[in-house]
């Protein structure tokens, strides 16, 4: 049997009219402050305008943010497809939505579709060989997918069933690793408590055909995201601590997970600190929990999370980590509720930066959003998932919001007045050539980290030292080989010269 951890009848009922009023005050070890917002919108209330909350988000210098889709309720996970399309996971719906490219530069998806539709609590999701899979809170399942036309085909077949469903964490995040590997997240069914399924607070791995279970790595209370550092190729995971301590312990954590290591749940917190309630006796398990690499506030609850790769990231965040906090419900006072960068230092150390704030205003009432998920998108921008809000904003390379781009006749040194100089998405017609440059997978033969193994690639550089936008259009009308030479309108043509001038000049 299962053994968990116990509360008193009246804490129980406390706890119960808490998270449905959001109106209990409690002392410390049982504090609930979560934000409220009805599932539909009644008559009598004001909904505020979509900007209103956009208009208080605050980026780093050299960042803007724009808000690139709306009305995306309980939007969670995200995944760019080859196309520049993004997908968007709605568990409440069922569904999988799919958000067209920005290639008319005003800086919204141009259009949305239901990609999929019937599942049972989406959530993860990943591209491989033509298909693409989806985490359901009791499953994995796969259909078949033309990235060129953002469709998908035949039916949704599921390759791994019989997961622990449901529970306290009832999310499965899944990735596909370098090793060829399917990488499954599978949640504590619990607050605090022994598992009956050896499965619960792991990740899990597969083969692509969902054969060959095997436990990953274990004690992982609820490893929402994770991502491989290009540095280490490491996997690296967010962990969601547990609640009913207190406002400050434990922290959240980021684990470098490895193989076969257990990181300490349920029986130790933190850094090797017993657990309270079922920590006595596992002094030997404790010992040999590995500690978190980073620890973020407690109840901040980390879930996405992205190494950002692509050459238009601004140096300074090139290899750094995106993380999503979607802020917490267990403290007197509400805390996290933004988006951080996690920098690494030569030491190894770890420094955490704001990069998203203004989701969280001056009271503990004043929520307009809650982060889910990060991604990084084809034109260098990080896209963010908020499911209190109901959209999905952009976070982009250039000027900070509020402030007015250099206009297209601004140019970069050397290339002549053709060349908007705003950065790699700093114009329209940038934008439109990075959707290109990202459609035809241009990054294979000139991004290092995006080559195929065994690929010797050939990196874009002082590019504007030998074109202006105009002959480096003419020169894609017949490139040297091997080369490809693409079927693009000359429209096209001038539009990728221009994202190449701009993020390679």
């Amino acid at each position: 049997m299962r053994r968990v951890a116990k509360l008193t009848g009246g804490a129980v009922f406390a706890m119960a009219a808490a998270v449905a009023t959001g109106a209990f005050a409690a002392p410390a070890p049982l504090a609930t402050s979560a934000p409220t917002r009805p599932l539909a919108p009644r008559p009598d209330v004001d909904t505020p305008p979509p900007d209103a909350g956009l208009a208080r988000l605050r980026a780093p210098e050299g960042w803007r943010v724009e808000r690139f889709a709306d009305d995306v309720d309980n939007a969670r996970f995200l995944r760019f497809t080859p196309s520049g399309d993004l997908l968007v996971s709605r568990p409440r719906s069922g569904e999988i939505l799919l958000l067209e490219p920005d290639r008319d530069g005003d800086g919204h998806s141009d259009g949305r579709r239901v990609v999929l539709g019937g599942l049972n609590l989406p959530h993860g999701m990943d591209l491989r060989d033509g298909w693409l899979y989806v985490g359901e809170t009791d499953a994995v399942g796969r259909v078949r997918f033309d990235v060129a036309t953002g469709k998908a085909t035949g039916e949704f077949e599921r390759v791994v069933t019989g997961l622990p469903g449901g529970g306290n964490h009832w999310t499965r995040t899944i990735r596909f690793g370098p090793d060829g590997r399917l990488y499954v997240s599978i949640g504590s069914s619990c607050n605090v408590c022994k598992e009956d399924d050896p499965r619960r607070a792991t990740i899990v791995r597969y083969q692509p055909d969902g054969t060959q279970e095997e436990i990953f790595a274990t004690g992982l209370r609820n490893a929402v995201g994770f991502d491989w550092r290009p540095e280490d190729g490491q996997i690296y995971a967010t962990d969601n601590g547990r609640d009913l301590l207190g406002d400050d312990v434990p922290p959240c954590e980021l684990d470098k997970v490895e193989q076969g290591a257990f990181y300490g749940w349920p029986v130790a917190n933190g850094n090797r600190v017993a657990d309270p309630d079922f920590g006595a006796g596992e002094e030997e398990r404790i010992a040999r929990s590995v500690p978190p690499v980073h620890a973020f506030r407690a109840h901040n609850a980390p879930l996405g999370i992205v190494f950002l790769r692509g050459a238009g990231v601004p140096r300074e965040y090139r290899g750094a980590a995106i993380v999503a906090l979607h802020g917490s419900w267990n403290r007197t006072r509400k805390d996290g509720y933004k988006v951080v960068s996690l920098h690494w230092r030569p030491d190894g150390g770890i420094d955490e930066r704001d990069f998203v704030t203004g989701f969280l205003g001056a009271s503990d009432d004043d929520v307009s959003g809650r982060p889910v998920d990060v991604v990084e998108g084809p034109d260098g921008a990080v896209y963010v998932s908020d499911d209190h809000a109901g959209a999905v904003y952009r976070v982009a390379p250039g000027a900070r919001a509020g402030q007015v781009a250099a206009s297209e006749g601004t140019a970069v040194p050397g290339s002549g007045p053709e060349t908007a100089a705003v950065g790699p998405t700093g114009t329209a017609a940038a934008r439109r050539g990075s959707a290109l440059y990202a459609r035809h997978e241009c990054g294979r033969c000139h991004d290092p980290e995006m080559a195929v193994p065994g690929m010797v690639t050939r990196p874009l550089v002082d590019l504007s030292r030998r074109y202006t936008k105009t002959t480096l259009a003419v020169y894609l009308v017949a490139p040297n080989p091997p080369m490809p030479a693409y079927r693009l309108s000359d429209d096209e043509r001038r539009d990728l010269a221009e994202f190449m001038l701009q993020a390679h000049p």
